[in-house]
């Protein structure tokens, strides 16, 4: 009985090498450093810098804009652009919630044009609920849920 097992071992073994051999291996996956392809560097500002808040309405609708400090919110009307006075970046984070007055989703897209300036621009978007709020960290990240 134990010979027989081992008379079908070496079958067993070639079949198994054959079968691995003739895998297409088109598709395989490469390991890169992140150097190679890491995608974009996060948007951060350098902790205690003097941050800008520049928001664009690139929508069609009015979007609504409160900081969470217990300010009123203010009403960016569609194409409108405000600037909000130069932040001390070392305070507490600062946060803002933003939203269509007509429910639609919004996105933000952040970007830094300048040194200084931090840029949010509400665009329109199908992905529901959309971007709601944005994080201004003490560390100088920028978060937005």
């Amino acid at each position: 009985m134990l010979y027989s097992m081992f008379k079908k071992l070496p079958l067993a073994l070639i079949a198994a090498t054959i079968l691995v051999a003739s895998v297409d291996h088109s598709s395989s996956t490469w390991a890169g450093t992140c150097a190679s392809n890491c995608g974009a560097k996060p948007l951060q500002f350098t902790p205690g810098q003097r941050i800008r808040l520049e928001v664009i309405n690139n929508t069609s609708n009015l979007v609504e804009l409160e900081r969470i400090q217990g300010a009123k919110p203010i009403r960016i009307q569609p194409k409108q652009k405000l600037l909000f006075p130069q932040q001390d970046g070392s305070q507490p984070n600062m946060s803002l919630v933003f939203w269509d007055e007509t429910g639609a989703p919004l996105q933000a897209v952040v970007s830094k044009p300048n040194f200084g300036t931090l840029r949010v621009e509400f665009r329109p978007t199908w992905r529901y609920p959309g971007d709601r709020s944005l994080y201004i960290l003490d560390d100088g990240r920028i978060n937005i849920l």
